[in-house]
């Protein structure tokens, strides 16, 4: 059957994000075909347009980390980490996690990288108990407004950087909203997807025993391009921090990582949020949603750091 699909050929800038329009093989014994509702743009899928994700997608390639999509009428989830910008998927049936039904695609694509991303760094990563103190750095992006969500739903004190203008988003979430620049509270748990001197400095805001887990380097990546001294000299920092005995624990969780060595973990954290979504006890924040063909448009916004939520391309568009 015909797919319409997002390639990429080549590494550079959203340019490189070509739709084609190609057949779709018959899912081979133990796969499913999957018509895709909605799929995240996600900053690791720019990370894999440059050649900077580990390991390489070898070209050409479809991105797409996380979709939503339909199995004969019912609804399920899926992280897919590449494959997921187009209107159809073959997946092995395992992979595959049902989601109630009458929900919108959007805000459920918004659960599988997401909020799994923010439930695991808060419940799986890291250890705190209610009114416990957390900074969330970038805490206007995707996983950052769903951290300060299930902070909030988990009794704890949480304190989120953002530019002035997304002041107001940290703030309706009940998290003290700080610019940057500002000095950190000192707090038990700090949440940083930055890098470099952002790394640096949510560690120094630990109290005695506070713990630090990164979860991204979105300072490698500004709107001109990539920068791969930064990352590099992330890890370099990080290995440093990690090397202080002062009794405060330092991690990088990759949602990839805790799924191949607790894949039941991923499915049980999973469900518990499709749950909570449901019962309306979550709000997914949406930055936009675009169709299908506006890939390099929405890989222009996300890079531009400007974004407030998830974007969502919805292929069926």
């Amino acid at each position: 059957m015909q797919n319409r699909r997002v390639v990429i050929t080549r590494h550079g800038g959203p340019e490189v994000l070509q739709l084609i329009k190609d057949n779709l093989p018959e899912p081979t014994p133990g796969e499913v075909r999957v018509k895709i509702l909605a799929t995240g743009v996600a900053f690791a899928d720019m990370l894999m347009r440059l050649g900077l994700y580990r390991p390489v997608p070898p070209l050409p390639f479809s991105p797409g980390y996380d979709i939503v999509g339909e199995v004969n009428g019912k609804l399920f989830v899926a992280l897919t980490v590449t494959g997921g910008y187009a209107e159809y998927i073959n997946l092995p049936e395992s992979e595959l996690v049902p989601a109630p039904p009458g929900l919108d695609p959007a805000e459920v694509v918004s659960l599988v990288l997401n909020y799994v991303t923010a439930y695991q760094l808060l419940h799986r990563a890291a250890t705190v108990s209610p009114g416990a103190k957390v900074l969330v750095r970038a805490a206007a992006g995707g996983v950052g407004t769903a951290l300060l969500q299930l902070g909030r739903i988990a009794g704890l004190e949480m304190y989120g950087t953002a530019s002035p203008r997304k002041h107001g988003i940290v703030a309706s979430f009940g998290a003290t909203p700080l610019d940057y620049s500002a000095k950190l509270p000192e707090v038990d748990l700090a949440l940083d997807p930055i890098g470099g001197a952002s790394w640096r400095r949510s560690f120094q805001a630990l109290r005695k025993g506070g713990q630090l887990v990164v979860f991204g380097i979105s300072s490698a990546l500004g709107p001109q391009g990539a920068n791969r001294m930064k990352a590099v000299g992330s890890f370099l920092l990080l290995g440093l921090l990690k090397a202080i005995p002062d009794g405060k624990p330092k991690h990088f969780y990759a949602i990839t990582t805790m799924k191949k060595e607790h894949p039941e973990w991923f499915r049980e954290d999973m469900t518990t949020l499709l749950e909570m979504l449901a019962a309306k006890q979550i709000a997914p924040v949406i930055a936009e949603r675009l169709p299908l063909a506006e890939a390099a448009r929405a890989h222009e916004l996300l890079q531009s750091g400007q974004t407030i939520g998830k974007l969502v391309l919805l292929p069926q568009d």
